[in-house]
């Protein structure tokens, strides 16, 4: 997404709204091992309310993911 820095004086500079990504490792029940992934602040708070393995299949569903 791009958007506009604006300062005191009303100048505008271009910008972007850069996501919120950040890199974590889950633990997944079903492989018994970890997986790191890269998700946002917003999928890591749904992951740890639902699990991993179901936000998975939620994801794959969707067609957010997708596994081979």
């Amino acid at each position: 997404m791009v958007g506009n820095n604006v300062s005191h004086s009303k100048r505008r500079t271009k910008r972007i709204f850069a996501l919120n990504l950040k890199t974590k490792k889950f633990w997944s029940e079903a492989e018994q091992r970890f997986i790191t992934l890269k998700v946002s602040c917003k999928g890591m708070k749904t992951i740890e309310k639902n699990g991993l393995d179901a936000a998975v299949r939620e994801a794959q569903r969707k067609g957010y993911v997708n596994l081979v």
